[in-house]
């Protein structure tokens, strides 16, 4: 089953864990109850037929009119028109992009949602995925790790384009449900230095010849460095590359230029041998002692408050001791596999970029050195992971931990390759499953899914779940869960 076809799916099963009893009182003609918010921040209602409704703009707990825009066999869609009874968690938004104005910014869509009630809603969304989608109960619910909910993306996709009815330059996230980007002036979700930067950077565009050819500029900030890549269609003129030189200079920003696909970004002035080296973006978990230097185009985790503690309490949850060997699947740069080197016995790292594992390499060496304890031996492997077979498993041996952290599509190859060992115990002739893994996620539908495998046919116990609010005022839910093997479980069997 596809991430697609999951999320779809989680939208459903959402609606139908709602509650539906009929109100004590009948509410008047046209006014809908909203009981729960869907894994897209739509409030979810139901007619008096039972056909689930889902309201853009409604809270949980409100009474609402709405304009139906769609329509299907067992369900609709629309947009709040009026909010007859308010719910006590609407608050009032934080940007002044943010709404279902015409214009409005589609970056956001919980600003309208009081910050703990978002952790809630999220929470509720992980919950009802592991269950409908996976039939997996987590024994113990995580404390959701929580952070600032203001100017902490530093990563971010901005798109550019000139608007000649308007005679400038709009620089942002696309508009609500639009591929037009919107006109943005603030970011309070961006840092404030880049957030004040948005004006300066459409006038600089706008003056710029290449106005017409430049359609998006990614913001990657370090702890120490603010990067930005113009993407820009045709050869920039020399007036250009000023221009871009001196809005660098004045602002403190680092441009990088992107002719063409990633592989293309390069500094808009290479550093010459007598000018020496360049401030380098990076970052630090210094609970590790740890600094984690990337190229501007890297995955990186957007927000760095959150990443700190998300990646302290994978370790804890871990608890990879002297004498175990550990495997992180999905490693990227290392952002878990070097801080599980400072406690492990062994660790190895499995990503599926070249570039990002050739990136990891450097990172251990660059964190090797100056340690009063060494990284334990750690070696990384570059492996199309979601092809990843049974026998594969076999070859990279045993390991008595698992750290997981996989994109939106999930751990689909791996979870299967196990459920496969475990019910097929000859193909696994030495090999040992591992006795805990820790299972870090951004689409609680896949997740569900991976669950289910590990569950119902590796194995394994969820002993713990929780969310991460990694992106504060959206409807991205990030998550958490911990899986012990199950000893009473002998290989070959399937969960009841």
């Amino acid at each position: 089953m596809t991430a697609s076809t999951l999320h779809e799916n989680s939208l459903l099963t959402t609606a139908s864990a709602a509650a539906h009893d009929t109100p004590e009182h009948a509410l008047p003609e046209g006014w809908l109850a909203v009981e729960s918010l869907d894994i897209d921040a739509q409030g979810i209602a139901r007619r008096p037929d039972g056909k689930v409704v889902f309201i853009e703009g409604a809270l949980p707990f409100e009474q609402v009119s709405v304009n139906v825009h769609r329509k299907k066999n067992n369900w609709e869609a629309g947009t709040v028109t009026a909010v007859h009874h308010e719910s006590s968690q609407r608050v009032r938004p934080g940007c002044p992009h943010f709404g279902l104005h015409a214009g409005a910014c589609g970056g956001c869509k919980m600003q309208h949602l009081h910050e703990s009630a978002q952790v809630a809603i999220k929470q509720r969304v992980l919950e009802d995925n592991l269950w409908h989608l996976g039939k997996v109960k987590a024994e113990n619910l995580l404390r959701p790790i929580e952070g600032p909910a203001w100017g902490y993306r530093y990563r971010a996709r901005l798109s550019v384009r000139h608007v000649h009815k308007k005679g400038e330059v709009l620089i942002g996230f696309h508009e609500r449900k639009s591929r037009y980007v919107a006109d943005m002036k603030v970011c309070p979700v961006l840092p404030a230095h880049v957030s004040a930067m948005l004006v300066p950077l459409r006038a600089l565009i706008f003056e710029m010849d290449a106005r017409e050819t430049c359609p998006q500029i990614e913001l990657a900030c370090g702890d120490d460095v603010t990067a930005l890549v113009l993407r820009h269609l045709e050869p920039l003129s020399e007036d250009d590359r000023a221009r871009l030189r001196a809005f660098g200079a004045k602002h403190r920003v680092q441009w990088w230029l992107q002719a063409k696909g990633p592989d293309t970004v390069r500094l808009l002035d290479e550093p010459s041998t007598e000018s020496g080296r360049i401030d380098v973006l990076s970052y630090a978990l210094p609970e590790f002692g740890i600094t984690m230097p990337f190229k501007p185009t890297d995955f990186t985790q957007v927000n760095p408050f959150i990443n700190r503690v998300l990646v302290a309490r994978a370790l804890r949850l871990l608890d990879a001791r002297a004498h175990e060997r550990v495997i992180d699947w999905f490693c990227g740069l290392g952002n878990f596999t070097l801080p599980i080197a400072t406690t492990a016995g062994e660790v190895l790292g499995i990503e599926g970029s070249e570039t990002l594992v050739a990136r990891s390499r450097e990172n251990l060496a660059g964190n090797q050195s100056g340690r009063d304890r060494p990284l334990a031996p750690t070696t990384f492997a570059a492996r199309n992971l979601f092809e990843m077979t049974p026998e594969q498993l076999v070859a990279d041996g045993v390991a008595q931990k698992w750290l997981v952290d996989p994109p939106r599509e999930g751990a689909f190859a791996l979870a299967k390759a196990m459920a496969d060992l475990h019910q097929n115990p000859a193909l696994r002739g030495s090999w040992a499953p591992p006795k805990r893994i820790v299972y870090v996620s951004c689409n609680p539908a896949t997740l569900a899914r991976d669950a289910g495998l590990l569950v119902h046919q590796s194995g394994y116990r969820c002993v713990a779940a929780g969310v991460v609010n990694m992106f504060a005022h959206t409807a991205h839910v990030e998550s958490m869960a911990v899986f012990e093997l199950d000893p009473s479980r002998t290989p070959g069997d399937t969960a009841p």
